[in-house]
């Protein structure tokens, strides 16, 4: 049987602060789909800008929701503050909370394009050199 469950999540930067620049942008966009594989889930599509980040995400049916957002979010500021030189001065962290919504098989296609366009949808806070040509 074929799992089509699909979420598309959303957190942003504590207190919407401009702290993604291209390289935590780029090790964001390498590390969270090893979460995701970790937790029985398939990062599709990823969006980024200075304040926020957008992830489109098939789950397994047993993959827990709130073990996923903690380990996406938690792993992801401490290893970005851990192992990036960023031009930005101050540490990355994650405002509390996030947004989940289910997106029905249908809208998938939809959803990716509005993921991966954020740095068009928010132009005053599309990240210089991300994402990559």
């Amino acid at each position: 049987m074929r799992d089509r469950l699909f979420i598309h999540v959303t957190w942003t930067t504590r207190d919407r602060g401009r702290l993604i620049d291209a390289r935590r942008a780029e090790f964001l966009a390498q590390y969270l789909p090893i979460i995701c594989r970790q937790e029985r889930a398939n990062l599709l599509d990823i969006g980024i800008v200075q304040t926020h980040v957008h992830l489109l995400i098939r789950i397994h049916p047993t993959t827990q929701l709130p073990r996923l957002l903690q380990r996406l979010k938690g792993a992801s500021a401490t290893l970005t503050n851990r192992r990036v030189t960023a031009t930005v001065p101050r540490s990355l962290r994650w405002a509390r909370g996030y947004d989940a919504e289910s997106v029905s098989p249908k809208a998938v296609s939809s959803a990716s394009d509005y993921v991966r366009s954020q740095h068009v949808r928010h132009p005053k806070e599309a990240v210089e050199g991300w994402p990559p040509p």
